[in-house]
Formats: structure tokens, sequence, C-alpha cells
């Protein structure tokens, strides 16, 4: 279990951080950005919970569980070495969004054209969440260029975006509510 009795440390006050293996890295540096993009993307989706209820409310709460077994798996370098102390994102984290991607996708209205965000309030929130966790994916890809990284943590963060995709669209009325792209329309 975690506990913080101190806020504030002084620590980072030269621009450095501590991982979870003890080691101190630049604020800058790649696996620090991940830690960061994958914390907006959970924070995107505590606001996206404000605005839902029922089975999407749950799997939103699992999820931003989840992206802190993310950045826990992201803050400890892999070193090769098998440690069950160290928590990584499981294969089962992976299949569960893939499960729910599924059913939700099965209800949906077939895609006729992108989707522009918006719609309701939660699917223009859960639109936003996507983007986000996008972007923390490409950062993570960033890392795993230059670092090795653990393959599921990977995994998850390329699932995370379309789960949010599909829950936004489930959120629009089965998909009915979309606000679709229709190309050159302002020309």
């Amino acid at each position: 279990m975690v506990r913080l009795d101190k806020i504030y440390t002084k620590g980072g006050d030269s621009g450095q951080t501590g991982l979870s293996d003890g080691s101190r890295v630049s604020k800058a540096c790649p696996r620090i950005a991940a830690i960061g993009a994958v914390d907006e993307a959970n924070s995107a989706i505590g606001v996206a919970r404000l605005h839902a209820e029922g089975d999407f409310h749950a799997m939103l709460a699992r999820i931003q569980n989840d992206l802190f077994d993310l950045g826990a798996d992201l803050s400890a370098p892999e070193d090769g070495r098998k440690s069950e102390s160290r928590l990584r994102i499981a294969p089962a984290q992976v299949d569960r969004l893939e499960r729910e991607i599924d059913a939700m996708n099965e209800k949906l209205a077939p895609l006729t054209s992108f989707v522009l965000p918006g719609g309701s309030a939660l699917a223009a929130h859960l639109h936003l969440a996507r983007a986000i966790a996008r972007r923390a994916e490409a950062v993570i890809v960033e890392l795993s260029a230059k670092e090795d990284i653990n393959a599921a943590a990977l995994r998850y963060a390329n699932r995370l975006s379309d789960h949010l995709f599909v829950m936004a669209r489930a959120a629009n009325d089965g998909g009915m509510g979309d606000v679709l792209w229709v190309p050159g329309k302002n020309r």
C-alpha cells in the first residue's frame, strides 16, 4: 500500500525525480514524459466519469486504476530480471479492454464516415480523453525506441484509445448521435 505523509520532498528542485527502483532521472526524460502523458489521460478520463453512469462509469473506474498500474509499470525500468514485487500491466488487462471494446462495438451502427469529436457531453469528454490517450501512446512508443518496456504496457496504451473511441460512439446513442465528418463541406 502507498502511504504519503508529505506531498513535497524538495528532491525534485534540481530538475530530477526518482523512479520506483530508486534511480534518479531528469524530469525531462522520455520515461517521465510517458508517465506524465498517462497521468494526463487519466485526468481526462476522470472528467469523463463525471458524465458517466452504470457500466460506462464502472469501465472508466477500472481504466483509471489500470492507468495508475501503467504509470507504476513505466516508473520501474526493465532490467531483465523477473520480480514479483514490480507492478506490471498484465496481458489480462489488455484482454479485458478488448472484450469491452467488442461488446460495445457489437451494438453500434456501422461507421459511414469519420466521427468528429462531440455529440453528448460524455462522448465529447471521451473523445478528448481518447486524443490524450493516443498522444500518451505515442510518447510510450518513443520511450520504447530508447529503452526496454513491458510489451503489455504498450498494448494496453494502444487499446485504450480504441476503447475510448468505441465508448464515445456508444455514449452517442449507439452511434446514431455521432457527429460525422463531411469532406469538403465548407469549401
